[in-house]
């Protein structure tokens, strides 16, 4: 089969994610790498090729009846990313390009922007090679908004699930994306923004050579929906200029009414004499807001045996901190609790999970003991890549209401005789305007359960969604980790019936009846997502 240049032939016929907890079955000869093309000369000419590429293995695919979806690093733990077909390597596609004046429209720097806080960049770029560009690169330097704990994860697909951290005033990584370029068809692409906020120029879109779509419902679409809109090959973000983040680790305190008011409310002067300094203050801003617990050493309203909690300010850059460093235990300050786990796991071995609780219990106070203050960049904070090795995710959004009464009925399961080789952690999030994204929330409260994957914590999952159900409290489940459970019905509850039909709708609006084919995998079609157009039931 002759490919076009900068086209090639991955020889596999299956394929592990990161995290390894499934292998997934492919067709023979139906996977390929994207390669940006090096015979052209300007990256404006390598970006358009590539685009062209794109569009002929969307007609390939058509042609010979193959799924396919666009793959990035693979650190989802669902199969929301893969394809029963083939997959497509992105993680070579990496151009990026700041914005100049002349593709800026007037509307946005009317509001207040201004072109360098725009960038663009391909799909393939990871989250630990954007942070290098802006914070090292850009004269002067720049940050992302926000950021996950882990940050291997390319741009594309950590939007593409919702990746969150724990910037109770920003969001996620999609709430700082305020463009998109889609290939939706063999012969089509758009650039999708939102109509009510006027971004880029037509000497942009037309330099692209892309349909312009403004429609914020679209947007709002597109933002999350996990590849099965065609293929997103370029992201354009909103920056700020350089920050730093001053993290602290508080040692043990009591879970109490005080603390509790506090998660269900985000007000911080409740527990203002526990934090180093308070929510507001001129140098300072609280930026991250953490709480920990391991469920194997853990009584309400002892402090000894209370809940670790994690705090980051943000602060204006200057060159002169002092830069965070990896103790001798091997634990990165900045780890989750995921790395945590693994680093569990590098003990473990293949010992029974069994002896899980005393590992646990011997890892949290090295990975989260008090500790002077560790400031870094975004990129230096959140700069945690480990992986590997049957751990097992899973996190629920729910409002902050709610986050107190949820984290009692877990650890009533676990003191109910369910074992569950882990911790949980709670971080609150910004709520986002994405259609499906899970930190729907206006403040939502994302329960992370990390820890050993096996048959019983996947039975201890269930029985957490089983019970939120019985008890007809809310909640959503992240797109990238383990979330088997979902169906139509369920994503219909979570997100109501009119999301999740305007989501429907702008899928089948951009790509049409063979080209949603391509894009169709067992995981949308469980979710019932992939349905024709027309009123749903």
């Amino acid at each position: 089969m002759a490919l076009p240049k900068g086209i090639e032939i991955l020889p596999i016929t299956s394929w592990e994610n990161r995290h390894q907890n499934f292998k997934q079955k492919l067709i023979k000869d139906a996977s390929f790498k994207l390669r940006n093309n090096h015979a052209l000369s300007k990256s404006s000419e390598k970006y358009r090729a590539t685009t062209k590429n794109i569009q002929w293995l969307i007609g390939h695919a058509i042609k010979n009846k193959i799924r396919l979806r666009a793959m990035g690093s693979g650190w989802s733990f669902s199969k929301v990313a893969v394809s029963e077909g083939g997959i497509v390597d992105t993680k070579s596609l990496r151009l990026s390009f700041s914005i100049t004046r002349s593709y800026v429209a007037d509307a946005y720097i009317n509001q207040g922007g201004a072109p360098e806080n725009l960038f663009f960049t391909q799909c393939g770029m990871s989250i630990l090679q954007l942070n290098s560009k802006l914070e090292k690169e850009k004269k002067p330097g720049r940050s992302i908004k926000a950021s996950g704990a882990s940050n291997g994860q390319t741009i594309a697909g950590a939007l593409s699930t919702g990746t969150h951290g724990a910037a109770f005033n920003v969001g996620s990584i999609q709430d700082f994306v305020v463009g998109i370029h889609l290939i939706v068809g063999k012969n089509r692409h758009v650039w999708l923004e939102r109509h009510s906020t006027t971004v880029i120029s037509d000497k942009f879109v037309n330099w692209l050579g892309a349909e312009r779509i403004q429609d914020d419902t679209m947007f709002n679409a597109a933002l999350v929906s996990f590849g099965s809109f065609g293929f997103l090959h370029g992201i354009l973000i909103e920056t700020e200029p350089k920050f730093l983040l001053e993290e602290h680790r508080i040692d043990k305190i009591a879970y109490n009414d005080i603390l509790k008011h506090t998660m269900i409310t985000q007000d911080f002067s409740a527990i203002e004499n526990l934090l180093p300094f308070p929510q507001h203050s001129p140098d300072r801003e609280l930026y991250h807001f953490e709480i920990l617990i391991n469920p194997y050493d853990f009584t309400p309203d002892n402090k000894d045996k209370g809940v670790f909690i994690k705090v980051a300010y943000k602060r204006e850059y200057r060159d002169d901190y002092q830069k965070r460093v990896r103790d001798t235990n091997g634990l990165t300050y900045g780890d989750d609790l995921l790395g945590l786990i693994q680093t569990m796991m590098d003990s473990l071995g293949t010992l029974s999970t069994t002896l899980v609780p005393g590992l646990v219990n011997m890892l949290f106070p090295l990975a989260y003991k008090k500790t002077p203050a560790l400031e870094g960049t975004i990129g230096e904070t959140y700069n945690n890549t480990k992986f590997g090795g049957k751990v097992a995710s899973a996190a629920l959004g729910i409002d902050i209401k709610d986050s107190v009464t949820v984290t009692k009925e877990i650890l009533n399961i676990i003191e109910g005789g369910d074992p569950f080789p882990g911790g949980i952690s709670l971080r609150y999030v910004k709520g986002t305007q994405a259609l499906l994204g899970f930190t729907k929330f206006t403040n939502t409260c994302v329960l992370e359960l990390d820890g050993v994957d096996s048959d019983s914590t996947r039975r201890f999952y269930q029985k957490i969604w089983n019970r939120l159900e019985t008890l007809h409290i809310s909640y959503t489940l992240h797109w990238g980790k383990i979330n088997f459970n979902l169906n139509f019905s369920r994503i219909q509850k979570m997100y109501g019936t009119a999301a999740v039909q305007h989501w429907i709708e702008t899928r089948n609006a951009l790509l049409d009846h063979d080209t949603r084919a391509v894009f169709t995998n067992k995981f949308i079609e469980q979710c019932g997502l992939n349905k024709d157009i027309g009123v749903i039931v």
